[in-house]
């Protein structure tokens, strides 16, 4: 029975419908955040382009510092604890800021101290829960699974960026992250109701060396694999272009374009629409031309339209910025659930910590420093022209893609053979096996 005559996940599965609750409310809470921590250095702390890119960089800055061994902590511990903790820590966290500023504490300091630590639960939830959803789901749910939770997240990104500047409006940027505050308590209720107890790493799981052999086992698998290391070195290069104008959009959108602060979070939520159809649409098209073939249509294809972005102007001007941040979302996230898909069924779950890690740390390592760069950019040359140089880069960083075998096959490999197999799954000579067109 497929999952649609059965009323798909959200229907039968409670567990999984949890998860998606919480990491929904979470992405909203996330998109608000996005919105409302660049208006409060803006607006409230009068920060320029360099300090507001310094935000995002703190955001980002512990996947490059602890990805690594985070991965082999996961991979050593049950996943669920790892990601209520995490939970748990964000709403404090987020809770602080307004308090902070009752009490007349408020500065560009503590929002970075906050983007820093925050950034850390991140590091730890993300890993965790890319390792924990395979476990609650049947192979042939994953799919599914994946894309449901991929495109939740891109509505939610897309209701928190619209929600973010009326917020920001109504009850004032500081106070607005109240809502974020909320949104990772609704997570960690959600995440405390599912019911699936995971068994107990045990020792047979663990390679010699301890958890720094286990980050080099990671980096190992990634490096001597043709399709992780092309999909991760991609992932690097892509989120170094994609976060270096999202870092600026905020400032870009108020000082150059001439928004408002409470209509700013508009233009940046309707682009999250793009996301929404991504997500509906990356398992029919990979079903139609392939996975492979249907990655390289949304990571190549739809990041040209990137270049449409910084000719974003006042009034119908504001068109090109809709148009170029859909396609760009679009792609994004379709790209995400053919990955996170391939990623779940190719590597086996006790190396799935460690390979996420490895995979997140060069992925997401490289978005402190896009964010840094087009906050030093923004201030050396211009708003403008740093749009130009970063969207440029989106469709650049996609030839990574174009120069491997990707560009040969019609799908992503499903197995391989790995260190500690008993057997060979993948015919031998310890390269990927591509399915049967």
């Amino acid at each position: 029975m497929n999952a649609w005559s059965s009323g798909g996940l959200l229907r039968r599965h409670r567990d999984f419908r949890l998860l998606w609750c919480g990491e929904t409310a979470g992405k909203f809470g996330a998109s608000v955040t996005g919105v409302a921590m660049p208006l409060i250095a803006v607006s409230t702390l009068h920060a320029g382009p360099f300090e507001v890119g310094l935000l995002s960089t703190a955001a980002w800055l512990p996947w490059l510092v602890i990805g690594l061994p985070v991965g082999a902590w996961v991979d050593r511990l049950r996943r669920r604890p790892v990601m209520l903790a995490s939970a748990a820590v964000s709403c404090v966290l987020f809770a602080a800021v307004p308090v902070a500023a009752w009490r007349g504490l408020l500065g560009t300091g503590l929002l970075l101290a906050v983007a820093l630590l925050t950034g850390t639960a991140t590091v730890f939830f993300q890993t965790a829960y890319t390792a924990y959803l395979p476990s609650i789901l049947a192979p042939d749910d994953q799919a599914e699974g994946n894309a449901k939770l991929h495109g939740s997240a891109s509505a939610a990104q897309l209701a928190g960026l619209g929600s973010g500047g009326l917020i920001a409006q109504a009850a004032g940027a500081v106070n607005g992250m109240f809502a974020n505050a909320a949104t990772f308590l609704v997570s960690l209720l959600c995440l405390t109701g599912i019911r699936h107890r995971e068994p107990r790493p045990g020792r047979a799981e663990r390679r010699p060396g301890g958890p720094a052999g286990e980050v080099g086992e990671g980096l190992r698998l990634i490096a001597g694999d043709p399709w992780l290391r092309t999909l991760t070195l991609f992932g690097a290069a892509s989120n170094l272009a994609l976060m270096g104008y999202q870092s600026i959009q905020v400032v870009f959108l108020v000082r150059e374009v001439g928004l408002a602060p409470g209509v700013v979070g508009g233009p940046a939520a309707a682009t999250g629409a793009g996301g929404v159809a991504g997500a509906f649409v990356a398992r029919r098209v990979a079903a139609r031309v392939g996975t492979s073939r249907a990655t390289l249509l949304f990571e190549f294809g739809l990041a040209l339209f990137a270049l449409l972005i910084p000719l974003t102007t006042d009034g119908a001007g504001v068109v090109f910025f809709l148009a170029g941040g859909c396609c760009v979302s679009a792609g994004v996230v379709a790209g995400n659930v053919l990955k996170a898909g391939f990623q779940q069924r190719y590597c086996p779950p006790r190396l799935l910590g460690r390979v996420t890690a490895g995979s997140a740390f060069l992925g997401y390592g490289t978005i402190p420093l896009g964010s840094l760069l087009g906050g030093a950019l923004g201030s050396a040359l211009g708003l403008r022209a740093t749009l130009w140089i970063t969207t440029a880069g989106i469709p650049l960083a996609a030839v990574i893609l174009l120069c491997s075998p990707l560009r040969r096959a019609r799908d992503l490999p499903v197995s391989r053979q790995w260190p500690g197999d008993e057997g060979s799954l993948s015919g031998g000579g310890g390269e990927a096996a591509l399915p049967r067109p």
